[in-house]
């Protein structure tokens, strides 16, 4: 009997299709370096930098007379055909009744108007790379992952390690500026309600104990020892755990730092009193650290209800809700 067209050609199709679309997927919400230089040809990559400078510098090394091993002093130059993402337009300032709320997630048309003129494009993975010397800036990467989050954008991932770790692995990088491009991503949903927490959500979750309240925070600054000049109180929401962020990373040799296991994670939350299995929201002075604990909590741990808070510690403040844990000040 012979075999019509329909009969092969659509199955050959099929799984043609598949195979495309499984090495054009993501594995996951972190992909390693080994990965990303597999597959940069399926992917568009985006440096998220708070100094836009270093994308085209050099990166500088130190290397030991004796024993040859190279140091990494300062990261310069970017993953070839990446993309710069320069952190300050991806905060802004947002009326919240009366008050003027610093370093909140821009609506919804504006960040959509600012992934495009970054040069996003619809319905391709994302790849975002930070620096990776330390956790700051790779909370820089997962705050912008929370916000392309919020607005619907799920094909999404952070490289572990950065451009740190890509660096000191001896992989090819480039200092040419990018050329100008408008890309055509478009916010597919706003999502602010699952994946963030306003002022009145914390409030209720304080009062109901709900949802365990992460602070990411140092621990000085969550014990009211220090104290950020845009915070108005010092110490912590009522009843906030502390997730610090120096136990979020690890230390790699030569000076990057990467993510640790999920065992490791579970481990943290558990001797830090943080429930991975509760309901949570993160918050920190600005919404910016708070981005680690959201991350490992939603996409690492896998709950469904982590929340991040926008506003943090600036905005609790700013309206004079109650704080605890201040050590006195002698």
């Amino acid at each position: 009997m012979r075999l019509t067209i329909k009969t092969w050609l659509l199955p050959a199709l099929a799984l043609l299709w598949a195979g495309l679309a499984q090495a054009a997927g993501l594995p996951g919400p972190v992909v390693d370096s080994a990965w990303l230089a597999a597959n940069l040809g399926e992917v568009q990559v985006f440096e998220v930098r708070s100094n836009p400078k270093s994308f085209t510098a050099a990166p500088e090394f130190e290397t030991d007379a004796k024993t040859g091993k190279k140091t990494l002093v300062e990261v310069g130059g970017h993953i070839p055909g990446a993309r710069l993402m320069d952190t300050k337009p991806l905060r802004t300032d947002k009326k919240v009744g009366e008050l003027t709320v610093k370093y909140m997630l821009p609506e919804m048309a504006a960040f959509e108007t600012i992934m495009q003129a970054v040069g996003v494009d619809a319905d391709r993975p994302i790849v975002l790379v930070p620096v990776g010397t330390d956790v700051v800036d790779l909370d820089d990467a997962l705050r912008a992952y929370w916000q392309l989050k919020v607005y619907g954008e799920d094909n999404i991932a952070v490289l572990d390690g950065g451009m740190a770790a890509w660096l000191l692995e001896g992989r090819a990088h480039s200092s040419d500026a990018a050329p100008a491009k408008t890309g055509s991503w478009r916010a597919k949903a706003d999502r602010s309600a699952r994946y963030g927490a306003d002022s009145e959500a914390v409030a209720a979750a304080v009062a109901s104990k709900s949802a365990t309240l992460i602070d990411g925070r140092d621990l000085r600054s969550y014990h009211g020892l220090a104290r950020r000049d845009y915070v108005h109180a010092a110490g912590h929401i009522p009843g906030a755990k502390v997730l610090p962020p120096e136990l979020l990373t690890r230390p790699v040799s030569g000076g990057a730092v990467k993510l640790h296991s999920l065992a490791t994670y579970r481990g943290i939350a558990a001797v830090t009193g943080v429930d991975a299995d509760k309901p949570s929201i993160a918050y920190c002075n600005s919404g910016h650290l708070a981005s680690g604990p959201w991350f490992v909590m939603s996409e690492l741990l896998g709950h469904k209800n982590a929340r991040l808070y926008d506003g943090s510690m600036h905005q609790w403040t700013l309206e004079k809700r109650p704080v605890e844990g201040a050590i006195p000040l002698q």
